[in-house]
């Protein structure tokens, strides 16, 4: 008997394991392409994520989402900035949008996060507000820019 409720607590364990696995900065980045249209390509990026069942989420996939936050700011920091601060006009123009969006994917994911930890209970909701504040004018600000040149930085670092 105990062998049987050893075995189905370690199914169960297993099952609930995380949904996202380690990727590279260059792997989940939708810094390139256009603007216009990045907050859908940053839901794409999550969907793996039941966001009808965030209760159920395992911490493997908070901690995922925190170092998606974490490799994006950092990106943002190490090579955005120096990038767009070097070059001038449409190049620029371009490199800010890649900004931008790379800003939306790791809002996208800092809310997804905190959706998890309000469903699980925790009161984090003036987080939430915040955050959903910068989300937002980050997404006006990419679709203020719809169909325009947007170049994405490679940029070496990965998720936990």
């Amino acid at each position: 008997m105990r062998f049987s409720i050893a075995l189905i607590a370690a199914s169960a364990a297993a099952v609930h394991a995380g949904v996202f696995t380690q990727k590279t900065y260059n792997a989940i980045s939708i810094s390139g392409g256009v603007a216009g249209n990045a907050e859908n390509e940053a839901l794409a990026v999550f969907s793996a994520l039941d966001q009808n069942n965030l209760a159920s989420a395992d911490k493997a996939d908070i901690d995922f989402l925190k170092s998606v936050n974490r490799i994006c700011n950092d990106a943002e920091d190490k090579a955005f900035n120096t990038a767009i601060d070097a070059a001038s006009g449409d190049a620029a123009d371009a490199l800010q949008r890649g900004k931008i969006k790379n800003k939306v994917l790791k809002l996208e994911a800092t809310i997804l996060r905190l959706k998890i930890q309000q469903a699980q209970g925790v009161d984090v909701a003036k987080d939430m507000a915040a955050e959903l504040k910068k989300l937002n004018n980050n997404i006006s600000q990419d679709e203020a820019q719809a169909g325009k040149p947007s170049t994405s930085l490679s940029f070496n670092a990965s998720t936990s």
